[in-house]
């Protein structure tokens, strides 16, 4: 079930473990972790380790520690936030979890306007600028790669204009959420990282304060991209499910 700890932070080791059997439902909603002692042994570290995973277990909204007595495990969907969508995109097979990757794309989806109508609504002349210096930079870049950073550092600059920490802490789950299938974007997303039309008419728009034409242009881009993932899902789930059937 466990597996001895091999370098790195012991503690960070010790968490990810058990937050990856968590949120597979290795260990169930309602279940109690082991004893201090008993993750010490299975897991071949000291207690200072098991203690500082079992406190960001608990910071994570994933178990809760009764005084004195037993680590219980929670249920992730009622007690969790947003830090912890990377551990649901991939499994422990390495496989990307379509239904959570769905969920993303969705909220991407209804965000993404929402941002840009407000960046355009609270708009200054230092963001208008930045905008459009970036816009500049991303018509000289024609690497994949360096367009794709790119664009994120837009949407980073949208969402500060915006001045809504709460779309800025989505947005830092997102791109650590991201960053684990940051290869597959690109190659998904190519086309739309090349065509810098929407980009050009949300900064128009930011530069205008039109928060309408901001949160057209963006859905109009958006809606598209999401269309595009949601496609790749589509093969990538049928490809899964043939190879599992060729198995048994």
């Amino acid at each position: 079930m466990f597996e001895a700890v091999k370098k790195q932070s012991l503690s960070d080791e010790v968490f990810d473990q058990l937050r990856k059997r968590i949120v597979s439902n290795s260990i169930q909603a309602g279940d109690e972790l082991p004893s201090e002692r008993v993750l010490c042994e299975l897991l071949q570290v000291n207690r200072g380790a098991v203690r500082e995973a079992i406190k960001r277990l608990q910071q994570a909204g994933l178990v809760q520690v009764r005084h004195g007595g037993a680590t219980t495990v929670l249920d992730y969907r009622a007690a969790a936030g947003l830090e912890l969508l990377p551990s649901l995109l991939i499994n422990e097979a390495g496989e990307i979890q379509v239904d959570t990757a769905r969920s993303i794309i969705r909220m991407r989806q209804i965000l993404s306007p929402e941002i840009a109508r407000d960046a355009a609504q609270q708009a200054n002349e230092n963001l208008v600028t930045q905008l459009q210096t970036l816009l500049d930079r991303m018509r000289t870049r024609q690497d994949t790669a360096q367009r794709q950073f790119a664009v994120f550092e837009f949407w980073e600059l949208l969402v500060e204009g915006s001045g809504n920490i709460a779309y800025r802490l989505a947005l830092n789950s997102l791109r650590k959420t991201y960053s684990h299938i940051w290869g597959l974007l690109t190659e998904m997303l190519a086309d739309d990282f090349h065509d810098l039309s929407a980009f050009e008419q949300i900064t128009a728009a930011v530069a205008q304060r039109n928060g309408e034409q901001a949160f057209a242009a963006a859905r109009t881009h958006i809606d598209h991209s999401s269309e595009l993932m949601n496609g790749f899902l589509d093969l990538y789930r049928q490809s899964i499910e043939q190879v599992k059937a060729d198995e048994s």
